[in-house]
């Protein structure tokens, strides 16, 4: 059984951006490629602890279990050494990615505090979206109790369109909350 974005990609998204960008091919339309969540723990060098938590949620947010990042470089300020571990990261493609983005986008991204909408800037210039939240509470996975520190993570959308133009469209058609111009 197919995702319900990937359904709605295939039936309403996919005829609506050959319409908008005049294309004749349904291969030369964009579509996603995958999703990357990363959550960076910089206090894992102090506490070891705090890295198995984060590995259970991002875990439970992703469906897939994720991979533990090591410091590329030794950093003698921040008393971090080559080779710790100080975050965790999940590659989302498939079922799993359609999945996820509907989650993100019709549950957690409204149950943000004050939430007016993501920003349309924060595209690379290659068509890939990077989105930054400030807690994992937002996701109806977690539970609340069982959280022993608020922890952020990037989300990085990376897709196949050429430019940041047909990235914005592909989201906005998927239900991605942009901000408006006004505020």
């Amino acid at each position: 059984m197919a995702a319900r974005l990937q359904e709605q990609y295939q039936k309403e998204i996919l005829p609506a951006l050959m319409r908008e960008f005049n294309l004749g091919n349904t291969m030369a339309a964009p579509r996603l490629h995958k999703v990357v969540v990363n959550m960076g723990m910089g206090e894992a060098t102090q506490n070891a602890k705090l890295l198995d938590g984060a590995v259970a949620e991002l875990g439970a947010i992703s469906g897939q279990k994720p991979v533990v990042t090591k410091a590329k470089k030794s950093i003698a300020a921040f008393k971090l050494r080559e080779g710790m571990p100080i975050g965790c990261c999940v590659t989302l493609r498939g079922q799993r990615m359609y999945e996820f983005l509907d989650r993100l986008i019709n549950v957690a991204l409204p149950r943000v505090r004050d939430f007016r909408g993501v920003s349309t800037k924060s595209f690379d210039g290659r068509g890939n979206y990077t989105l930054g939240l400030k807690d994992q509470i937002i996701f109806p996975e977690i539970d609340y109790a069982k959280v022993e520190k608020v922890k952020g993570m990037n989300i990085t959308i990376v897709t196949t369109a050429r430019n940041d133009e047909q990235a914005r469209f592909l989201l906005k058609l998927m239900g991605m909350p942009f901000r408006s111009a006004q505020s």
